[in-house]
């Protein structure tokens, strides 16, 4: 069963991994490139306690949880950004069900360096 209106409040940007470049020690040796493909709606949630230890999470503030409804742009290997933070997808977690218009997952925050 898909998810109403009323729950999914807040927006989220996707980002997916551009081609593949080769660098000068193999592929993706110059760096990762990432790129807007969409924005969806979302549900937002901090883990806490038992689902924040379930998935790992040294930093409990660090994880979020995020429903969306089933869409092709997003995938475990997709970044996401909310208010203002970018997180990525922690692939064990992200469970998609075409039929139930479903797509869940938990996203931890990290710190890039430029």
């Amino acid at each position: 069963m898909a998810y109403s209106s009323g729950l999914l409040k807040d927006r989220v940007t996707i980002l997916n991994r551009k081609k593949a470049v080769s660098g000068k020690y193999g592929l993706d040796s110059a760096g990762v490139e990432w790129e807007e493909t969409g924005t969806v709606w979302a549900n937002v949630e901090w883990t806490r306690g038992k689902q924040a230890m379930n998935v790992g999470a040294i930093d409990v503030y660090g994880v979020i949880m995020v429903r969306i409804r089933w869409t092709t742009i997003v995938n475990e290997r997709s970044h996401i950004k909310h208010d203002g933070k970018e997180y990525a997808i922690l692939g064990d977690t992200f469970h998609a069900d075409r039929q139930g218009n479903t797509i869940q997952f938990h996203a931890q925050a990290f710190v890039q360096e430029k």
